[in-house]
């Protein structure tokens, strides 16, 4: 498995070598000794969640208050545009985001760390979303953040089909007051 530095400090994008023939492919998806290697504390993720999202849908940029959290992001199925924002305050990259496309027949994963929002488009029907949490779900700490929101100009590759109401509903940076002072160039 390759890891890559991206050009948000602690966002990581780790690359598997599927082992490919007449059946198919077999991929190891995370290695915890890798990991380690990285930066990564394996032992520190405690949920699994899967989300299946129709081609088009938007799932907004979301955000943990409080501690923050750390995630490890797979599409397992299908395909996705997938966008990690800086927002971390004292990060030399505070408001910058970058895109990955992450698929089924590669299983890359990002690694995005506490303090980064994260969002991604289906590209595909459907796009099946793996993600490994570091903190327990608490629904008092979600942010959402406008996937439109016109100061980082994120454009997303398919017209949006679907959003869930509260994604629908989601201020942008300037309205939340994380709107950087400074702009970095993606």
């Amino acid at each position: 498995m390759q890891v890559t530095h991206t050009s948000i400090g602690g966002v990581l994008l780790l690359t598997p070598t599927p082992h490919r023939d007449e059946r198919g492919f077999f991929s190891r998806t995370f290695d915890a000794a890798i990991a380690r290697e990285a930066g990564i504390d394996p032992d520190a993720f405690c949920q699994d969640s899967l989300s299946r999202s129709r081609k088009g849908v938007v799932r907004a940029l979301h955000l943990r208050g409080g501690a923050g959290e750390a995630k490890l992001v797979r599409c397992s199925s299908g395909a996705i545009f997938d966008v990690a924002v800086d927002l971390r305050p004292q990060s030399p990259t505070y408001g910058r985001w970058e895109s990955f496309e992450l698929d089924g027949d590669h299983q890359r994963s990002v690694y995005i760390p506490a303090g980064c929002a994260h969002g991604f488009q289906a590209l595909t029907e459907p796009a099946d979303t793996s993600y490994r949490i570091d903190r327990e779900h608490d629904p008092a700490d979600s942010i959402a953040i406008a996937y439109d929101d016109p100061w980082l100009a994120i454009p997303w590759p398919l017209p949006v089909t679907v959003r869930s109401p509260a994604d629908a509903a989601a201020p942008t940076l300037a309205e939340l007051g994380l709107q950087p002072d400074r702009r970095v160039a993606p």
